[in-house]
């Protein structure tokens, strides 16, 4: 045992000081290329647009490799065992999803939890609450993951992730550029677009629903760079793979009866429905895993791949047809081009409902959007069949109903009405369904809403107790709660006579933007930006520079204070972060308050009810 233990001693000591080494030098190499950016842009305005430009070109290559990444995984992994036969088929299916799903669930519960889900909640939650820093192992984590997850057959889509991925992008070129902590998070829903736009070949629909989701509401300020960030990620999905729509539907759909328009209402209807059981059953199934304590968090996500494993052979068994497994895009444009009889359809849309609630619910990788567009078109293309059976209109128009229907399930679920309809007309290339597009939208749209006030993004983060402060309608646990109990305690701190290259490095493991500064008394004088240290280090030929010199004011406040008093302190001073201080000693520093740690003391508090307080640093 004892050469073992040696053994991995020196491997670990010997990883240590190659971490070391790579990040002195990739410090070093970061300080050249800012010295660069600011010699050709030397204010922030010309850097956020610099950088505008870099996301949607960088974000368009990342969103397409992500996509080849799941294309391969696919071809090597799920679409082996589909086309398998026999004894074979049944192992594969099944043992892969299961396999996958708790290879995913290893990482993601000891290295990257911040990976597990679709990843607009999370960007949500960057963008309001954690300053827009994403780390970007996350980034790496969630297209590894992503990529394993899918191509093993969870029921899951690659959209959600590419948002996640393309978000954390910007965030570390943000960092990179040394932007001010109050511009990071604007690089956010610029990136979110370039994903969405890539992802899905529509940077139209990519600008409304980076508007209508991620940041909330008309913020002329991003604009222009959500716009310009969609444009450049559009051009180079097209040029890397071809300009096409996502789905080639026949020319001949339109609105071709008018007693149709009734089906369609009656679709919205249903689609309203079909969206709130689907939002409920993913709600309730999530909220069983995460309360199953007897089961290690990591093997979750294979309890779900056995799930959809076994509902996939269901399919391919009984209907001998796919599409339960991935985002089923192949199965999709067969119901778009009505290829696909009632039975199908109807199997197709129950089975799918419940292979993405086991795949999501169970803790996997992966986003909803593809699974919802082809739950709306299993549904869709059901009145279709009705349609032509009830009124005696042609059989043709089955795929017509079908597009319908993937928009309004869209709408009904993700509650973006604008992108709901924008992302079918550029997803198919087809504009002649206007009217039911829009009827059926809004009206499951509404009936969705009315039934369910929060979206799903917003439900998943209210069930883990998060509440975007743009959405918080109550703040009594806030009341209740004091600046001691949500504070931390083991602060991050930099000593006013640190030069700025030792205090990169010392920071370079911390995803933090500001670090209160201290000087030798150990009392604190004020905080430091790490944009401000970089630019000041690219600017400073001697490298001489101390921490002091660049350090600015900060807001302060005492651990006695109601939360909700730290809550306000911040909103009035524009800031996530306020150093604690001792009442009889304003200047001693005694914790370290952030946005992010007031939402962490509502959620405990609401869950839980126990012990708060947390350290930012291992023991």
């Amino acid at each position: 045992m004892k050469p073992i233990k040696n053994n991995l001693s020196r491997v670990w000591f010997l990883g240590m000081a190659w971490s070391r080494i790579l990040r002195r030098k990739w410090s070093q190499f970061s300080i050249i290329v800012l010295r660069l950016l600011l010699r050709l842009s030397p204010n922030e305005s010309q850097r956020m647009f610099g950088l505008t430009v870099v996301i949607g070109i960088v974000c368009g290559l990342a969103a397409v490799a992500f996509h080849f990444a799941i294309v391969t995984s696919e071809s090597f992994l799920i679409q082996r065992a589909v086309s398998s036969t026999g004894l074979s088929q049944v192992l594969g299916l099944l043992g892969l999803s299961v396999l996958g799903g708790m290879c995913c669930g290893l990482f993601l519960q000891y290295f990257v939890p911040e990976a597990r889900g679709s990843g607009i909640p999370q960007v949500k939650v960057a963008y309001s609450i954690k300053g827009g820093v994403i780390p970007l192992k996350t980034v790496v984590g969630k297209f590894i993951l992503g990529s394993i997850q899918i191509g093993s057959g969870a029921s899951l889509g690659r959209e959600g992730p590419t948002v996640q991925i393309c978000a954390g992008i910007s965030s570390f070129l943000g960092r990179m550029a040394a932007l001010s902590p109050g511009k990071l998070p604007r690089l956010l829903p610029v990136a979110a677009a370039a994903g969405v736009a890539a992802a899905f070949n529509a940077p139209i629909a990519a600008v409304t629903f980076s508007i209508e989701e991620i940041v909330g509401d008309l913020d002329q300020t991003i604009l222009s760079g959500i716009v310009v960030a969609a444009a450049l990620a559009a051009v180079i999905e097209h040029s890397l793979l071809g300009e096409h729509a996502i789905f080639l539907i026949p020319q001949g759909y339109g609105l071709h009866h008018i007693s149709s328009l009734a089906t369609y209402a009656v679709l919205g209807v249903c689609a309203g429905m079909a969206a709130t059981i689907f939002c409920d059953l993913l709600l309730g199934f999530r909220s069983f895993f995460q309360n199953l304590r007897w089961v290690p968090e990591w093997v979750k996500p294979g309890i779900g791949g056995l799930m959809t494993g076994a509902l996939a052979l269901l399919a391919l068994r009984w209907l001998h047809t796919e599409g339960v497994t991935g985002g089923g895009y192949r199965t999709l444009s067969e119901a778009l081009n009505g290829k696909l009889g009632l039975q199908v359809l109807l199997i197709l849309f129950i089975l799918k409902i419940l292979a993405t609630v086991f795949s999501y619910s169970s803790g996997g990788v992966g986003g909803i959007f593809a699974p919802v567009l082809f739950i709306g078109a299993m549904l869709g293309g059901i009145f279709g069949h009705l349609d032509a059976l009830v009124f005696h209109h042609s059989i043709n128009d089955v795929g017509a109903f079908a597009l319908v229907g993937m928009g309004a399930v869209f709408a009904g679920v993700i509650r973006t009405p604008i992108t709901s309809v924008l992302i079918i007309f550029e997803m198919t290339g087809g504009y002649d369904l206007v009217l039911p597009l829009m009827i059926a939208n809004s009206i499951s749209f509404l009936l969705a809403r009315h039934w369910r006030h929060l979206p799903i993004y917003e439900a998943l983060l209210e069930q883990d107790s998060i509440i975007l402060p743009h959405h918080r309608t109550a703040t009594h646990p806030l009341k209740e709660l004091r600046v001691s109990q949500a504070m931390t305690t083991k602060v991050i701190s930099l000593r006013a006579a640190m030069p700025l290259t030792e205090a990169l490095e010392y920071i370079s493991m911390y995803s933090h933007p500001v670090f209160p500064v201290l000087d030798e008394t150990g009392s604190v004088v004020g905080a430091v930006q790490e944009a401000t240290m970089r630019q000041h280090l690219a600017k400073e030929a001697t490298g001489t520079a101390t921490i002091e010199s660049i350090t600015i004011p900060i807001t302060t406040c005492f651990p006695d204070y109601e939360l909700v008093r730290a809550a306000i302190i911040m909103g009035e001073s524009n800031t996530h972060q306020v150093a604690v201080v001792r009442r009889e000693d304003n200047r001693r520093l005694v914790g370290w308050l952030s946005m992010s740690d007031v939402i962490e003391a509502q959620a405990k508090v609401a869950t839980q009810g126990g012990e708060i307080g947390r350290s930012i640093i291992p023991d």
